[in-house]
């Protein structure tokens, strides 16, 4: 669960954009992500460019209903 949907695309030149929207009630299903996700995407003008790499991220975590992390042994 997280708050923040971050949209970040890299172009065949190598240049870079990011956009961001931060939602007020954390988000973690992937129609709530997807839909903030195009909405971005929407955002941005893609005419005439070649895009290389397209990524999502979800940031600004919402811990307070997940359980606590558990280290693992490494050798089992």
């Amino acid at each position: 669960m997280g708050r923040t949907i971050t949209l970040k695309i890299k172009f065949t030149d190598y240049e870079r954009i990011t956009r961001s929207k931060t939602v007020t009630a954390a988000v973690g299903k992937a129609e709530a992500i997807s839909q903030v996700a195009k909405e971005l995407l929407a955002s941005v003008s893609l005419e005439g460019r070649s895009v290389r790499l397209l990524g999502i991220s979800l940031s600004n975590l919402d811990g307070a209903t997940e359980p606590k992390p558990v280290q693992l042994c490494l050798f089992e």
